[in-house]
């Protein structure tokens, strides 16, 4: 039988393409697709929240099918992390939009930074006013953040020699794993005002967080309690994860960026040491799945049924990124963080257009114990995804190449 000449071109053509290998830009289309559908997103938030009307500030905090949508005010400890992703958005996107919208919310945190009732003015603040003073800076900005630094600080005891967590529940002097995140601030405020006193607090609380909080393999305790007046250790306990021993998965996560950080502002190598030690837990973890989203805990006992934790996943993919900076040999942190980013950026964890309340990413949990927020979209996994997408694209050089906005 004859095969027209055409036909036959058209089959090599189709084989030929079928075996050619993925250009850079199909390989890092997942990057666009993540930037273009977080853009979609927050700007359907934005919209939402101006078309709120409301006499008070707003936030988004959650939205999943069981408790709908929770918004909070500037008090909640979550109220930067919106803020902060409108930022990082704006500067992905170069959207001056966006950016209009970044500046309102942040302004409207403007009274958080005399409130001392809480260890999370980092997150409240430095995600917020942070980032604002890096892209598109106001003169108010930088005392804003000074004061919340100020406010933080006024947490610390000598006695314990850290800063209190909560204020509330059965503790005598509780202090949480998340709590070195917030440690963040008080380095920028040292850098300010050529001030060592924030700094040094800072260094205290994280030496204790390592000696107290850390087990041998180097997972971490939730909560540490201590006695307010010695200093004594009174317990050592969980609030949101399986139990009093367990691996709480974003409380690696917190550790491990807390750690991280620390070791880029004051180049100890203990907290390196740190720092790669908890990233080894996490990476080598035998529980972690093959896509890298862990499940809430790390020993939660229905594995692999329990629910995964898009947020630690984020926030570990942008500590991850942050150390492969640090370190000479930081390409298993490069290559890991991209695989998380690559996942979150896939249907299973992505929310489609027009969804989700206008959050990006799905399947977070908050507090499994207390049956809140879990299988949701909770704004600190965005957040956390779109540093991991800006970190990612300065590391690999990729944002010019691609032309992404």
């Amino acid at each position: 039988m004859k095969i027209k000449r055409s036909s036959l071109i058209l089959g090599i053509f189709l084989l030929l393409t079928a075996f050619k290998p993925a250009t850079k830009n199909e390989e890092t289309n997942w990057v666009k697709k993540g930037i273009d559908r977080a853009h979609f997103q927050l700007m359907e938030m934005a919209k939402t929240i101006e078309g709120l009307k409301s006499d008070t500030a707003v936030f988004p905090r959650s939205f999943s099918k069981a408790e709908k949508m929770l918004w909070v005010g500037t008090h909640d400890w979550t109220s930067g992390f919106y803020p902060g992703s409108l930022w990082y958005l704006y500067e992905l996107t170069g959207d001056s939009t966006i950016g209009r919208y970044a500046r309102k919310l942040t302004n409207q945190l403007n009274n958080i930074q005399y409130y001392r009732g809480t260890h999370d003015l980092g997150f409240m603040m430095y995600c917020s006013y942070g980032n604002a003073l890096r892209l598109k800076p106001q003169v108010t900005d930088g005392p804003v953040l000074l004061n919340a630094a100020k406010s933080l600080a006024s947490r610390f005891s000598p006695v314990t020699q850290t800063i209190r967590s909560w204020d509330f529940g059965k503790w005598s002097y509780p202090v949480i794993i998340d709590n070195m995140m917030n440690l963040e601030l008080l380095f920028w405020a040292s850098r300010k005002t050529k001030d060592d006193s924030y700094k040094n607090i800072a260094i205290l609380h994280a030496d204790a967080t390592i000696k107290n909080h850390y087990r041998k393999d180097f997972s971490s305790y939730h909560v540490v309690s201590y006695d307010r007046t010695t200093g004594r250790i009174e317990s050592k306990e969980t609030n949101q994860g399986f139990s009093d021993s367990s691996a709480w998965a974003r409380g690696q996560a917190w550790g491990l960026y807390g750690f991280t950080f620390c070791y880029r502002e004051t180049h100890e190598q203990r907290y390196l040491d740190q720092a790669k030690a908890i990233a080894s837990f996490i990476m080598n973890n035998p529980a972690t799945p093959a896509d890298l989203i862990p499940y809430w805990d790390y020993n939660a006992p229905d594995i692999p049924n329990a629910p995964r934790d898009a947020s630690a996943a984020a926030i570990t993919a942008a500590a991850l990124l942050e150390l492969s900076k640090l370190v000479p040999d930081g390409k298993s942190y490069f290559k890991y963080a991209e695989k998380i980013l690559k996942t979150l950026s896939g249907d299973a964890y992505l929310a489609r257009k027009g969804t989700n309340n206008g959050f990006i990413l799905m399947n977070s949990v908050g507090s499994f114990p207390d049956k809140s927020e879990v299988n949701a979209s909770i704004t600190y996994a965005d957040y956390y995804y779109l540093e991991g997408l800006k970190k990612y694209l300065e590391i690999a050089k990729l944002k010019k190449r691609l032309n992404i906005y």
